[in-house]
């Protein structure tokens, strides 16, 4: 089976409706997809038609960005999630105002650096409201400000000076975003877990001694599973995240992160 459990349309930061998401990926030969936006339930109701549609297993998703009472930051997928489910549903609403309020104050930072947007001009192309540093990006590359959307995560400059980088977005608790994924019915999984700081250089043995006593905690409180395949993960830290969700016995989840063509991910080797 050809599988992705990671991916985003423009109902968050991605550049694809979750109609050509799925005509897409069935082109492309996959039997199971799951869309996964971040904080935002919106546009799965609209996959799951299109995929009836098409012939397509659809995966009803979410990535919750977290953080736990050490300020380890990481984000947490959600799989097979009841997407009706109230208590879900009254907290992404929660995260939705906090989140407006993050894009204005990021957008006052980008105008004091000599690069005006309006927040009209960040939903252009979008469906609902969310807005994503990406779709920032794709306004300043409408506006001529820069020719491709990534560089907005340039080193130094745009979403990256240390006034932006201040602006932090809210983040629910680790153990809130399990318990909410869990709630829902749902798989909670660990996503791309060596973009976690603060465990030491990425993939070094320091780092994977201090990953796995960090998951074994997750996983007390109700982590099933552990995105072993990911593109900014090299193969030999594939295999030993999927060592380690075998040992502790966590499922492997493989995701592409896909948020569209203009923005692109680079595998560490």
């Amino acid at each position: 089976m050809k599988v992705d459990f990671h991916i985003h349309t423009c109902y968050s930061d991605g550049s694809l409706t979750p109609e050509e998401i799925v005509r897409r990926y069935k082109n492309e030969g996959y039997s199971e997809i799951a869309i996964t936006d971040h904080d935002t339930i919106d546009g799965v109701g609209e996959a799951l038609l299109c995929g009836s549609k098409m012939g397509l297993a659809v995966v009803p998703g979410i990535e919750i960005a977290a953080i736990d009472a050490n300020n380890v930051e990481t984000h947490i997928l959600g799989h097979y999630i009841d997407i009706e489910n109230e208590e879900l549903r009254a907290r992404l609403e929660d995260l939705r105002a906090a989140r407006k309020e993050r894009n204005k104050k990021l957008i006052i930072c980008l105008a004091e650096q000599g690069y005006p947007l309006t927040y009209a001009e960040l939903l252009i192309g979008k469906r609902g409201d969310y807005v994503g540093k990406p779709d920032f990006g794709r306004a300043m590359v409408r506006k001529g400000y820069i020719k491709e959307a990534h560089e907005v995560f340039k080193p130094g400059k745009f979403l990256e000076t240390t006034e932006a980088k201040s602006i932090k977005k809210e983040k629910i608790s680790t153990n809130e975003a399990i318990r909410l994924i869990k709630g829902a019915g749902g798989r909670a999984v660990l996503a791309h877990p060596i973009q976690i700081k603060g465990f030491g250089e990425a993939g070094s043995d320091e780092y994977f001694d201090r990953i796995e006593a960090y998951v074994k905690v997750l996983a007390e409180k109700g982590l099933d599973g552990i995105e072993a395949y990911h593109p900014d993960q090299s193969d030999e830290q594939a295999v030993r995240f999927a060592m380690l969700a075998e040992k502790l016995g966590l499922a492997v989840t493989r995701g592409s992160d896909f948020h569209g063509d203009d923005i692109k991910r680079r595998k560490r080797n």
